[in-house]
């Protein structure tokens, strides 16, 4: 019965099994469970209504993620995109004054134009003209920004107004269990326990209850309306003249960040073959579909997440474990108040939100992407120092697709002026031109 199955998969070639796809599935949602309240908790702020948010949340994560996982074959998960719906949120609507229906519009606009992209095969040649090094240190630069949310959301790295980041209370609560969960999670890990980055998830979870972090709050509810947000973007409005900039920086953003990601966790679950990823263009495909299906929903730009790594990590190597984790996006709508317990977090210190739970596989997932580190040729400053800049203005400024343009920006410019310029495809120079174009007309806003 299960065998049609396993041989859609690959599992022979892949070398997998149901049960690894299931735990690797379950890990990456857990991994990533934050964004069904986050997401909707920053974009209700344009007027949306939070409970549809958060179905929408629910249903373009979970449908774009099986998507990939069927159609690409690759255990990486999509859903609404941190960055993007910030840009949407405080920049679009709350700072330019676009009401949330026509900046939905937009971002239906920049999906399909992404669908356009890809079935052109651009987005798969802006891939493939990725350098080796700059593939190697977006892995690490990922790898970075996962730990340092990690730490974040444990409360050991906390803001500080004069040195803009210091050291949390140690000895507060959340970053006790936190760092509980990762002593853990890094002991089963070590000694080879199966799924031992979900497990330690789980146990982080249980001691969360005992001491009280964590409040027991049920399984399963009625799962709130999706009607005030179905359909409501308003492509008319979006189309209308001084609103393509807009567009293009929803597109730019979400080509970038998805490219990003995948060579990322590329790299981590040794996909690439080459240089290049087999099925990009579905990979691609898949994620530009999703962003249509999520402005259908109410929500801005679907993309791939790079808390996928947790997932693979966990040895997830087939689409199965895609599905297994839309699946789970999906049976949150219903279980919301468990899921809520797990990855709403617990209140900190200083009133936010932290996440002490999920944080501990955050930090290790990030050890674990930076084994890409030694294949770069640090010798060669002309490919060490754009690496290095990548790795370390991902975690700085909070996003993959910055991290990738600060890159591709010096590694064009010191092989241009260092007589290697022929070295460089011309392609790369091309988007070194686009990302500073990019920031000059984000500094403009």
């Amino acid at each position: 019965m299960l065998q049609p199955v396993k041989n859609f998969f690959h599992f022979t070639e892949l070398k997998t099994d149901i049960r690894t796809e299931l735990v690797a599935g379950l890990t990456t949602f857990m991994a990533m469970a934050y964004i069904i309240f986050v997401n909707p908790a920053m974009i209700s702020k344009t007027g949306m209504d939070f409970g549809a948010a958060m179905m929408a949340t629910c249903v373009s994560a979970g449908l774009a993620t099986i998507l990939m996982g069927v159609y690409a074959n690759y255990p990486i998960a999509l859903a609404p995109g941190m960055g993007e719906n910030a840009f949407f949120t405080y920049t679009v609507c709350l700072t330019m004054g676009i009401s949330w229906q026509v900046a939905l519009g937009c971002v239906f606009i920049e999906g399909v134009l992404f669908i356009i992209l890809t079935l052109t095969k651009l987005r798969q040649a802006i891939m493939d003209s990725i350098p080796a090094p700059l593939r190697y240190s977006t892995a690490c630069g990922i790898g970075m920004l996962i730990a340092f949310i990690g730490l974040i959301d444990a409360g050991v790295i906390v803001k500080n107004p004069a040195t803009l980041v210091g050291l949390g209370d140690l000895l507060s609560p959340p970053a006790i269990l936190a760092g509980f969960g990762f002593l853990i999670t890094a002991v089963m890990l070590i000694r080879k326990v199966r799924g031992a980055i979900l497990w330690g998830i789980l146990v982080t979870a249980g001691a969360g209850m005992m001491a009280g972090l964590l409040k027991w709050q049920g399984v399963v509810s009625v799962p709130p309306s999706m009607m005030p947000t179905l359909m409501q973007m308003d492509i008319a409005g979006a189309l209308k003249i001084g609103l393509f900039s807009i567009v293009f920086i929803f597109l730019f953003m979400d080509i970038f960040d998805t490219v990003g990601t995948l060579a990322g966790v590329a790299e981590l679950g040794g996909f690439m073959r080459g240089g290049k990823l087999p099925n990009a263009g579905r990979a691609m495909l898949s994620d530009a579909a999703g962003t249509c299906a999520g402005a259908a929903c109410g929500t801005p730009t679907v993309t791939a997440y790079a808390e996928s790594a947790a997932g693979i990590a966990s040895g997830g190597r087939s689409g199965l474990t895609s599905v297994f984790t839309g699946l789970a996006f999906l049976a949150a709508i219903f279980f919301f108040p468990l899921i809520k317990m797990i990855g709403g977090g617990c209140p900190g210190l200083d009133g936010g939100i932290l996440h002490p739970v999920t944080a501990p596989a955050m930090v290790i997932v990030g050890s674990m992407m930076l084994h890409s580190v030694t294949k770069i040729a640090w010798k060669d400053y002309s490919e060490s120092i754009p690496c290095f800049l990548v790795i370390l203005t991902m975690p700085f400024t909070f996003s993959i697709a910055t991290g990738i343009a600060t890159g591709f920006i010096s590694y064009a410019a010191l092989k241009l002026f260092t007589g290697r310029g022929k070295d460089v495809p011309w392609l790369v120079y091309l988007l070194a031109v686009l990302f500073i174009m990019r920031f000059v007309y984000l500094k403009s806003l």
